[in-house]
């Protein structure tokens, strides 16, 4: 049997069928002006580009390597598994913009750009650089406020309950620091914690969100590793601009502290109740209890999404520095997509 040849406009018309399919990077390269973070990216890109001299490769453009880094993370893929993508599918090369004839990206390069976001601390600024685009499309987002936090696994590490209890205290075991010993101690995560909800037993960090009521779009983030207790984060996600607005929160949050916290940024605590030990909830307080978790059950939905819809939560880096760039970047990426709903994309 011959061997059937391509044509010249092949990948053009498998492309146009995917459009027509509905392609959603498409839809979501189209749906924001990805310029708009370029004075952000130029900051944070400029110190670590090296200086070139003539002839050679021309640098990646830096919106360019953005896209890379928000694909990566609406997919949850790792460094390599991104290159491999890259390599393998034409939509993700021409959500980022790159061409049969350019060179892609390998996973150390990529590795890389992330780094350099996160050494000059940019990530969190493109965070907000994207709360002031919702802003000019006049996307509002001050319907009131849904608190809660979710746990972000990472691959657990075997070890010794003396090595645990050592990292517990902030020091590192010092059997990890021999010299021969050097390249495991690179692998060992000393941020990340255990922590048990449930009968559920998590390793790693936690994501804490403040989440607009109406438009379930994330707000504000806090990373912390996954002993700190949700209520612990209370204090970095209410802020006076919650003045006037209803916080809502599960009984995690239920202590007279936060209570008094959140009234002292004049916001309205909707917080459910929580009974104790010879004294559960009467049926007034369950009443109000499942009204408020009405609204309050919205956040789920959006821990749903990046479960269910963006690769889960599961993170390969350590250390809670790349940890925070990580789950920075997710939340990002979730609320890029959030918006093309809010805007019909």
């Amino acid at each position: 049997m011959a061997e059937k040849q391509s044509g010249l406009f092949d990948a053009e018309f498998r492309l146009r069928k995917i459009d027509c399919i509905g392609d959603p990077l498409q839809k979501l390269s189209a749906a924001i002006d990805w310029e708009y973070f370029r004075p952000t990216l130029n900051k944070g890109f400029a110190k670590d580009e090296p200086a070139r001299g003539p002839g050679g490769r021309p640098a990646y453009d830096f919106v360019l390597r953005f896209k890379v880094l928000i694909l990566q993370s609406l997919y949850n893929l790792s460094d390599d598994a991104m290159e491999y993508q890259l390599n393998d599918r034409r939509t993700f090369q021409r959500f980022v913009g790159l061409d049969d004839k350019d060179a892609i990206p390998d996973a150390k390069t990529i590795w890389a750009w992330r780094e350099a976001l996160i050494r000059s601390k940019k990530l969190r600024k493109l965070f907000d650089r994207f709360w002031s685009y919702l802003d000019k499309a006049e996307i509002k987002a001050n319907s009131g406020s849904i608190i809660d936090a979710s746990f972000i696994d990472k691959p657990r590490q075997r070890n010794t309950k003396d090595e645990n209890d050592t990292i517990k205290k902030g020091e590192v075991p010092q059997e990890w620091q021999k010299p021969e010993k050097e390249a495991m101690l690179r692998q060992k995560d000393t941020d990340a914690r255990w922590a048990k909800k449930n009968n559920e037993t998590h390793y790693g960090y936690k994501n804490h969100v403040k989440v607009d009521r109406k438009t379930k779009l994330i707000k504000k983030c806090v990373v912390t590793d996954a002993s700190v207790h949700d209520s612990q984060a209370l204090t970095s996600l209410v802020d006076p601009s919650d003045k006037g607005k209803p916080v809502y929160a599960d009984s995690a949050y239920s202590g007279p502290e936060q209570i008094r916290m959140i009234r002292k940024n004049k916001a309205l605590p909707r917080i459910n109740e929580k009974g104790a030990r010879n004294r559960p909830l009467t049926e007034k307080q369950m009443k109000r209890n499942r009204q408020l978790s009405r609204t309050r059950s919205r956040v789920e939905h959006v821990f749903g999404f990046m479960t269910m819809s963006m690769g889960g939560m599961m993170i390969r880096c350590v250390g809670l520095m790349r940890a925070e760039a990580n789950i920075i970047l997710k939340n990002l990426a979730y609320n890029m997509r959030r918006y093309c709903v809010l805007v019909g994309i």
